[in-house]
């Protein structure tokens, strides 16, 4: 049994943590819910990486689609598999139990993804009978594990394998007496070698038989032509700090972070080498390539500070030297798509906007669909396929002008 004082301290920690506020009141108790970390040794963690039945979405994460079937993240806890192959009625079809979960990608039959500090190889040629394959342990140390809190050290043994729903009631302390805490209710019950397409806001990326990685001041690259064996090539220091994002290009790796756009060459792919850099404003930044031009959006925050909300388009016809086309001003952008000359923009609670970018000068506005806090985007097959706070929409935009959502798998905590 973990001691008591791990229990305290996780509930506290924000990072696994989901705490919401009081949502009613009676007889003066004031109801709140969260999420209680179940702690599991690693061996047991891995014995159980597999799919097993669909649950609730609890937080959307990261996207990654191939073929018929979109994976999705649920941050830490594991990857939800949705069969698109009719987009206008997706479904969820399985869940591959993955804590510590935030990124992942796609190669033929083979889903990557971290696994707390690990990275795990997983064989889903049958997506709804997934199993592990491979892991590479503690590949990604500069995760930060939450119960190193406070002069605390946790268990190195044991990880977080999954959370559990906890509804409390806190009687208001009307009468000069000690307040108490009690539990209201029980928890809820909780092929080929292709590569798969990733959404903008990703840290990992795959570029012919190498899966690249980023993480706040580094870039991992991984050997992945045998599929089934990623194996691990180097780690390079990336000086500029604050990375965020990576989108691979054509033969290069567009890198978004704080501070700017940085462009590098994989003509050796196990050491890419920096070709150029476009600094601007200090705010969150994932980019996108498209022919010759690139596409940055930035946006403000307690996270990345400043103070800037807006789109920034980049010539790259020469890619030792981007030059800077126009700023065009939104509400609070997070991740793009592109779909031959639409461009489609996730801007936070001003939901998703679809704008014509024929002419990078002077892109403009067709559609906006409101009433979702939109995060990022993939486009497929004529569907924009958008993850929000509320859930994953699928939105319609064949005929731009008159797009619509046809389909929600909703968040439910």
């Amino acid at each position: 049994m973990m001691k008591q004082p791990i229990l305290f301290l996780s509930i506290l920690f924000l990072t696994g943590i989901s705490l919401l506020a009081s949502c009613s009141k009676d007889n003066n108790l004031e109801h709140y819910t969260y999420y209680k970390p179940v702690f599991k040794s690693k061996a047991e963690v891995r014995a159980n990486i597999k799919s097993g039945p669909v649950r609730n979405v609890v937080e959307a994460g990261k996207i990654f689609i191939r073929d018929n079937y979109l994976f999705l993240v649920d941050v830490n806890r594991g990857v939800h598999v949705v069969d698109v192959t009719n987009v206008d009625q997706p479904r969820k079809v399985a869940f591959i139990l993955i804590p510590g979960c935030a990124d992942i990608a796609v190669r033929g039959n083979f889903l990557y993804a971290d696994c707390d500090k690990d990275l795990v190889t997983i064989d889903i040629s049958n997506p709804t009978s997934a199993s592990l394959k491979k892991v590479i342990p503690n590949i990604f140390p500069e995760k930060f594990y939450y119960n190193y809190y406070n002069g605390y050290s946790a268990d190195t043994t044991k990880m977080v394998a999954d959370w559990i729903r906890v509804d409390t009631a806190y009687v208001k302390n009307i009468n000069p007496q000690p307040n108490v805490l009690y539990a209201a209710s029980s928890p809820s019950n909780a092929a080929t070698t292709t590569n798969g397409t990733g959404g903008s806001m990703s840290r990992f990326g795959l570029l012919n038989d190498r899966m690249y990685a980023v993480s706040n001041y580094d870039l991992k690259v991984f050997n992945m032509a045998d599929a089934s064996n990623p194996v691990f090539v180097k780690n390079t220091i990336l000086n500029q700090g604050s990375i965020e994002t990576i989108f691979p290009y054509g033969n290069n790796l567009f890198i978004g972070s704080q501070s700017g756009m940085f462009i590098y060459d994989t003509a050796n792919p196990d050491n890419p080498v920096k070709l150029s850099q476009f600094t601007h404003a200090r705010s969150c930044d994932p980019v996108i390539a498209d022919n010759n031009t690139a596409y940055v959006t930035l946006h403000a925050g307690t996270t990345c500070g400043g103070y800037s909300n807006q789109l920034d388009v980049l010539d790259i016809t020469s890619l030792t030297n981007p030059v800077f086309i126009k700023t065009y001003a939104l509400t609070s952008p997070r991740g793009l798509s592109k779909d031959k000359n639409l461009l489609l923009i996730c801007d936070g609670t001003a939901g998703l906007k679809i704008f014509d970018a024929a002419n990078a000068s002077d892109i403009w506005l067709i559609k906006q669909l409101p009433n979702m806090d939109a995060q990022d985007v993939i486009t497929y097959k004529g569907t924009a396929i958008v993850t929000t706070t509320k859930g994953l929409y699928f939105v319609d935009y064949r005929d731009p002008v008159n797009a619509k959502v046809t389909g929600v798998i909703p968040v439910s905590k």
